[in-house]
This record gives C-alpha cells, structure tokens and sequence, in this order.
C-alpha cells in the first residue's frame, strides 16, 4: 500500500515545522511506502526554505511542490494530481498529527468496503472554551477546525473535515476534485471545500469511516479565539453553503432574489440576540444573525448574476 500526505500551505513558514515534525515521527510498518507532498500555494516567506530543509533530513520522504494559482482548492487538486500514492491522506499547516495517525488511517482501507476515512480533530490540550460560547451545538467549535464524533467506531454518514481525512484515489478519478469557488484564499475566508466534497462522495455511493484513534491537534492562535473571528467565519460559512446547496426556498415568495422565509429567521435570530440574557446563548444567537445575512447577500448576488447572464443570452 502506498500513501501520499498532502499537505497545502500559504505563509505559514512559523507553524509549518511542527507540523512537518510531526507527520515525519509517523510510527509506519516499514512494508509502506509513503511520502508527504508539501503544495506551497504562493507563499511570500520562507516556506519553500522549510520544506528544502526538510527534504534534505528526510531524503525521499518529502516533496515540495510550488502551485501559482491562489486558492486552496488549486493547491488541492495539484496535490492530488502530482500525488503518487493510492491512497490520499490530508493534514494541514497548523496542526500537529498523533505518531500512529496515519496508520490509523491506513488500517481501515484493509477493508475494501470503505473508500475514505475521517479522524477526531482535537484543540491543543490545554485549551479552554471562553466563557461567550456555547459548546451544545455539535459544531459551536467548527471554526476551530475542530471534529469529534466520540470514541466509537463506525462508518460515517457525514463529511469528514479536510485536515483529517484520507481517500483512496479512485475516488477522485469518479467523483472530481474539489470545487475552485470554494476555499480560502487571500482576501476571502469562505471555506466548504472539504465537506462540499465529502457529501460528493458520499452521494456518488461510497462509504466512508470514522477511526476515533487517527487524532490530530489543532493549534489555536489568539485571533481565532476572538469573537469577530466567529462572526467572520460563520458569516463565510452560510455564504458557502448557498453556494452548494443553491436556494433554500425557490418556490417561496423572493425580495431581490432572497426568499421571504430567510428575512423572517433573520428577524427572529436578531430578537433572540437582543433580548437573550446569558452570554453564550446572545453570542449564539448574533453567530445565526451573522450567517442569515452571509445567506442574504449570497442569495442576492446568485439572483443578480442569473439575470445578467439572461440578459446577455437575448441580447
């Protein structure tokens, strides 16, 4: 079996060695190949200095790429297409990956049933929530990047997030690689990517896994702890959606292109926020205000780019 970590980068060249550090401590049977593919998405500082330095320590065990194109999703599917291995396993620049991760992953595609596999997500360990945030929702610590479905086993019916998955190639070679529009890149945060792809695969039949043993850790820098970082992402994250899912409510009554039902919910969030008297549960609420308008404004620029593109078709 071999396996091909891809891991994309962008001007990270300070959290990058612990990262690297860490997929290169891997406890791997000496029976796989395997090689990590460091995509530098255009960085400006000295990444491509770390990754050199690293090749030259660990002859054969990485490989550096340069990828031009802004955009994660760019330096994904360049990865995946200069990968070598049939199997795909994917971590990011900022976390640092459990020695036996990666066997983790490895060990469930021994069952021909599976075609991909997700693992848990952890903050650092000394991490705690602030006080502003409620953790009821299963996904309150999404834009940490954080992913626990609990220490059992099982086959997952949910997309796995993109710093801790893996995928067997022919997955890619049927279901395609991941959508451009989505993903961060400089000046935008819109994220999605991974799950949009996730849920593509899983619609198109395969079967996926979750391996509670193949863990990552997620570093947790000061700004993403603060709450306009929240409002921001989960404001990117509603916009994403629409992006995928398209309009919630096309057979409802539309306001310049936004249905009526989606001003309502707004309305209602926007209450709740005003008048909620605990912290976490006013904070929640200004975190679903934030995501409507993020819908809204999404709604609104699909509806305007539809009918300039009708105008244009009968002019």
């Amino acid at each position: 079996m071999n396996v091909t970590v891809i891991l994309c980068t962008y001007n990270r060249c300070h959290s990058l060695p612990a990262a690297l550090e860490s997929v290169a401590a891997s406890k791997i049977p000496a029976s796989v190949e395997w090689e990590v593919l460091v995509v530098d998405n255009n960085s400006a500082d000295k990444t491509r200095d770390v990754v050199e330095e690293f090749t030259r320590r660990h002859p054969g065990r990485f490989r550096y790429l340069f990828e031009p194109r802004q955009g994660k999703s760019n330096a994904l599917n360049t990865g995946i297409r200069e990968a070598r291995g049939e199997i795909l396993a994917f971590m990011d620049d900022d976390v640092m990956v459990d020695a036996n991760w990666l066997e983790s992953l490895l060990s469930v595609f021994q069952n021909p049933a599976w075609a991909g596999v997700g693992g848990r997500i952890l903050p650092e360990r000394d991490f705690t929530p602030p006080a502003w945030l409620s953790l009821e929702n299963k996904y309150a610590l999404a834009p940490l990047a954080i992913f626990d479905l609990g220490l059992q086993p099982g086959e997952m019916l949910e997309a796995p997030f993109g710093t801790n998955m893996a995928f067997r190639r022919g997955v890619f070679d049927k279901v395609g690689g991941f959508r451009t529009d989505l993903g961060p890149r400089p000046g935008s945060e819109t994220r999605s990517e991974d799950t949009e792809f996730g849920f593509r695969v899983l619609a198109s039949g395969f079967r996926l896994w979750y391996e509670p043993s193949a863990i990552v850790y997620h570093s947790l820098p000061e700004h993403r702890l603060r709450k306009g970082y929240f409002l921001a992402w989960w404001y990117d994250k509603a916009r994403a959606d629409i992006r995928v899912t398209g309009d919630p409510d096309e057979h409802q009554f539309h306001v310049a292109g936004v249905p009526l039902n989606v001003f309502r919910r707004l309305v209602v969030w926007t209450f709740r926020w005003a008048t909620s008297l605990k912290p976490d549960e006013r904070f929640s609420s200004k975190l679903k205000v934030w995501s409507k308008a993020g819908e809204i404004i999404e709604l609104h620029r699909i509806s305007v780019k539809s009918k300039q593109e009708t105008h244009h078709r009968n002019a």
